[in-house]
């Protein structure tokens, strides 16, 4: 069957690497704001698809490009970090959908399960069963069909490079069976496979799905067993590191996975409605969310009051959907039509459909009244007032930064739990901090609406020892 895509180029993240393995070619279309990669692979002539994100125009283009034929779509497990478009993709290419025949979905696809095999043009793929990341997990070996040659596994959440996918996101019940599967699995995925297979995981790019983050771009079996955790440590070993090291994750996963079982439709991108300031003004005073797309710098100069920061230079669905309450109206402000264009896209990943409303400009155009704003500083800075004076230091980073290094004195308030927390951040004067800036903007954001008064840290922390501050933790 023959797929029917635009030729143009699709708008949203760029495709990532375009491999070629032994005459087949692989292609990385990476999703980095929430770490995650899709695939396509073809043989020249036929093609087919791993992990499919949401907006699927990115996909439909690189087949057109490709001009090959599209005939199966699959599903390496019901994802938790976003919503797939594995789906609408099959609904609309007339591709077959192939998600493990365990799993419970309320839309007709193609079953596979452990073992089986399928043919695309002169590849086969065959479904190995990897749980771990989920009970249902499923891995797909990919071999010659002529020769039998192993080629590569693309491994979704199961083996990672030098990691693997966390195993806690079905519950704490569950947790305890699932890291052990999940090293029983990777264990007898390499195994299986020879040392030369390359290696395509969906996770691990800074997803919040992985157990532990690595900056390798490309990977083979043979070189994990060198350096992965899972296939140098024993059992016992890796389940308490893991464990050990696992930290909170985005709270709106726990939406993603009955979104997947529900078989997701295309997301409508199409730009919503403008709003005028007096619309702004209302919608924030009904405790809606009005966004600002713009960098932190530019928010911190001059914003709607009462608006939220939450730039589309960081990771920005990811800190949206974990703080917002699911159901919330969004409005978008951004410079452009593209600014917010592409915060849709972002946000359809996760499930957040159809805006409320946008406005564009600045927020010259946005308020009908004065702008608010708030004071940046560094640690530098910081430094010279506790000298001088005494603040109130917030630090927003998770409970595991702060314990590897922190500011004596400091406050720690994680930003995933500070609206439910915001009666409980000191009074005085605020001076907020993250790692790097950009969760200390949200926070001053949150607080600057609740009328708190604060200047928020646009610095590194790596740059706080440097100073006179006050430090403590293991690993400073």
């Amino acid at each position: 069957m023959t797929q029917h895509a635009p030729s143009a180029a699709a708008t949203g993240s760029p495709t990532g690497q375009v491999r070629s393995v032994r005459g087949l070619t692989v292609i990385a279309i990476e999703t980095p704001s929430l770490g995650d990669r899709s695939y396509v692979v073809h043989d020249g002539e036929v093609a087919f698809v791993v992990d499919a994100q949401r907006d699927i125009d990115r996909i439909l283009a690189v087949l057109s490009d490709a001009g090959v034929q599209f005939t199966h779509v699959f599903e390496t497990h019901i994802h938790n970090d976003y919503v797939t478009g594995g789906f609408a993709l099959a609904r609309r290419t007339g591709a077959r959908y192939v998600v493990n025949a365990e799993d419970d979905v309320s839309f007709d696809r193609t079953p596979i399960q452990d073992g089986d095999t399928v043919q695309i043009g002169r590849m086969r793929v065959t479904a190995l069963a990897t749980p771990g990341h989920t009970f249902t997990h499923l891995s797909y070996a990919l071999s010659d069909a002529a020769t039998n040659e192993q080629i590569a596994v693309f491994s979704g959440g199961s083996l990672l490079y030098g990691s693997t996918g966390r195993p806690d996101l079905l519950g704490h019940d569950h947790t305890p069976d699932l890291v052990r599967h999940q090293h029983a699995t990777a264990q007898w995925l390499a195994a299986l496979l020879p040392d030369d297979a390359e290696l395509y995981p969906t996770h691990g790019f800074g997803s919040f799905c992985s157990s532990a983050q690595s900056d390798a771009n490309a990977s083979t079996i043979g070189a994990e067993k060198k350096s992965n955790p899972v296939l140098t440590q024993d059992e016992e070993t890796y389940v308490r590191e893991l464990l050990d090291g696992l930290g909170a994750y985005p709270a709106y996963y726990a939406h993603m996975a009955p979104r997947n079982s529900a078989g997701p439709e295309a997301p409508d991108l199409s730009l919503p409605a403008k709003a005028d300031p007096v619309e702004v003004r209302r919608r924030i005073e009904d405790g809606e969310w009005i966004v600002d797309l713009r960098t932190r710098t530019a928010f911190a100069a001059g914003h709607a009051p009462g608006s939220l920061n939450f730039g589309l230079d960081g990771a920005f669905a990811t800190y949206l959907g974990w703080l917002i309450e699911w159901g919330t109206p969004v409005t978008l402000l951004g410079e452009t039509a593209d600014d917010v264009a592409q915060a849709q896209r972002e946000l359809v990943r996760i499930g957040i459909d159809h805006p409320a409303a946008h406005a564009t400009g600045g927020p010259a155009l946005w308020t009908d009244g004065e702008q608010a704003s708030f004071p940046v500083a560094t640690f530098e800075d910081l430094d010279h007032v506790l000298r001088h004076r005494r603040v109130v230091v917030l630090d927003v980073r998770r409970t595991e930064e702060c314990v590897a290094g922190r500011i004596e004195g400091a406050v720690n308030v994680p930003l995933h739990e500070l609206l439910a927390q915001l009666d409980e951040v000191p009074a005085g004067e605020l001076w907020i901090h993250c790692a790097h800036g950009y969760r200390a903007s949200i926070a001053a954001s949150i607080l600057s609406a609740a009328g708190r008064r604060l200047v928020a840290i646009d610095d590194a922390f790596d740059n706080a020892p440097k100073t006179g501050l006050p430090l403590i933790g293991g690993q400073l």
